[in-house]
């Protein structure tokens, strides 16, 4: 299974308050373990809002809106790729993660959609689609 695990934003980090060197330091090692344990499959940091924008859709209409936004609890921050055989597995590696931030904080773990959560809906044709598009991506990143 896969698992998306997101760094939720606090005031600090949507402040642009960059982590310190005993904090990176501890992600590091943290992030080595996960990889060392074929957990981590990709994972990063985010800019704050202020550096970004929402494409908002209605219909046929696009409306672009400029960060920041308010809602900093409902933000995040930065995220991880694991694949974890199980919610429990991902829980349990999300315990022992460094606090991510200065003071209180939050991870946030979501399962990413396989082929076979779609049912009938995702045809033959879409799987044969989606495994070029996946392989296509593969060989195009740099190694």
């Amino acid at each position: 299974m896969k698992f998306m695990v997101l760094v939720k934003a606090t005031a600090d980090s949507e402040a642009g308050i960059m982590p310190s060197e005993q904090l990176l330091t501890e992600m590091g090692k943290y992030n080595e373990e996960l990889v060392k344990a074929g957990i981590m499959q990709a994972g990063e940091g985010l800019h704050p809002s202020a550096k970004g924008a929402r494409v908002r859709f209605s219909g046929k209409n696009r409306t672009v809106i400029d960060g920041p936004f308010s809602e900093t609890k409902e933000l995040v921050a930065g995220f991880w790729i694991w694949q974890c055989t199980s919610l429990q597995e991902a829980i349990a590696w999300a315990k022992r993660c460094p606090n991510p931030m200065p003071g209180d904080s939050e991870l946030e773990i979501r399962q990413v959609f396989a082929a076979e959560d779609f049912g009938d809906a995702f045809t033959p044709e879409l799987r044969e689609q989606e495994e070029r598009l996946r392989a296509q991506v593969e060989t195009s990143r740099p190694h």
